[in-house]
């Protein structure tokens, strides 16, 4: 069973776009430039060697998969700051010994929630539901763990986010897990906060879980995006857990460029994040000591967060320099990606990649066929704006003057 769930995935989106350019030289009067993947180039904050140095004798230890007292404490401080949450109310506050969970990065926890919500629900033919175009994790967490996965068709219309008033009510009451990214990968855009509550409210309608990807949230442009925990404690129901049904994913590596920590966190509905960490003590562990240290002294410290976030606003401003009105430019509300709209974004990879050496990733390797027969991201390639501005300003009017004229 598990090698035909294995068998019948779709290749991951690297695996395909190196098939794609594999057999293709790059144009061999500049440098090769990946903008196909989404790591940031600058170097983490100084605080993260700091720590790391000064917790050294913590290495030779087990973490504890529900981490330390002082990781979870930050992350609490961190969530009840940033959204504004009432930490003054017992229900309304984060409660960092039962809401939160760390995880070695975010990856595995966003997999790992299918399997949970899935095998919660009882039901042979659970689904889950997910953005259609999204990160691929999704769709392949919902595939192993024996849900049906159902892409929700996304449109530019409707602000790359699904339809949620148009989902078949037949399908809500089958559905284990609703994956929801905000500011979204690849199309950058954000949820508002009423968008949030009505997500939530079918959440509960329906007994399913709706997990919220918010790892680039503190990457935005002109205002900081809401949250699903905000939306929760604004929908003022009050009860024992006012994050019921709702869980969150942050992690390090956009907001601080710390990718290579792999350290992130699991926050929210206090039943799921415990049914997470039992799974968690048999299949993961937590990241090391000196990991969760220097992740506490990230998550306590906003003077960095705000240096990155100007950065990558100011690659936005280049973008929006060197591209104007090509390929339907738009700035992203949150994130750094570009969404671009070429016509065939296959193509679109294979001549940036053959006249210019610059490595893109076609948006329809991130998305699936629905219903109509069409991908949504077959348009669209995804540039990745990570690296420095002298290396990148070159590089997008490259892009603008081939995706503009198709010459070389």
């Amino acid at each position: 069973m598990l090698n035909a769930r294995l068998s019948g995935m779709t290749d991951y989106p690297f695996t395909r776009l190196a098939g794609l350019l594999g057999k293709i030289p790059p144009f061999a009067g500049r440098p090769v430039l990946n903008l196909a993947v989404g790591e940031p180039q600058s170097p983490p904050p100084k605080i993260v060697a700091d720590t790391l140095a000064a917790y050294a004798d913590d290495w030779g230890r087990y973490p504890p998969i529900a981490g330390t007292p002082a990781f979870r404490a930050a992350v609490a401080g961190w969530l009840n700051r940033r959204y504004r949450l009432p930490v003054g109310a017992s229900w309304g506050a984060v409660d960092p010994d039962r809401a939160i969970l760390p995880v070695q990065g975010t990856r595995e926890a966003l997999f790992q929630i299918a399997a949970v919500a899935a095998q919660d629900t009882g039901r042979e033919d659970a689904a889950v539901l997910f953005p259609n175009t999204s990160y691929a994790t999704y769709a392949a967490a919902g595939h192993l763990a024996g849900a049906e996965a159902v892409p929700l068709s996304t449109r530019r219309e409707q602000n790359f986010l699904p339809y949620l008033d148009q989902i078949d009510p037949a399908l809500l009451e089958r559905t284990a897990l609703l994956y929801l990214c905000t500011p979204s990968n690849p199309e950058g855009a954000v949820a508002d906060l009423d968008y949030l509550k009505t997500a939530i409210g079918l959440a509960r309608q329906y007994g399913f879980v709706l997990a919220v990807d918010e790892c680039y949230a503190e990457i935005w442009d002109a205002a900081p995006p809401p949250g699903a925990l905000e939306a929760a404690v604004a929908l003022d129901e009050g009860g024992d857990d006012p994050f019921a049904n709702v869980i969150v994913f942050h992690s390090l590596s956009k907001r601080s460029s710390a990718a290579g920590l792999r350290s992130g966190f699991v926050a929210g509905d206090r039943r799921v994040i415990a049914l997470m960490q039992r799974l968690r003590t048999y299949a993961s562990s937590a990241p090391p000591l000196p990991i969760m240290a220097a992740s506490a002294a990230l998550w306590s410290d906003e003077a960095h967060a705000a240096e990155i976030r100007d950065a990558y606003r100011g690659k936005i401003d280049l973008a929006e320099t060197s591209l104007g009105d090509t390929a339907k430019f738009y700035r992203p509300a949150g994130g750094f990606f570009l969404w671009l709209e070429v016509g065939d974004g296959e193509a679109a990879a294979v001549r940036l990649w053959r006249d210019a050496a610059i490595r893109v990733l076609p948006g329809a390797y991130l998305g699936r066929r629905d219903a109509d027969g069409v991908n949504p991201g077959d348009r669209f390639i995804r540039v990745a704006l990570v690296h420095d501005n002298e290396t990148l300003g070159p590089a997008l009017d490259r892009v603008a003057e081939l995706l503009t004229t198709g010459g070389n």
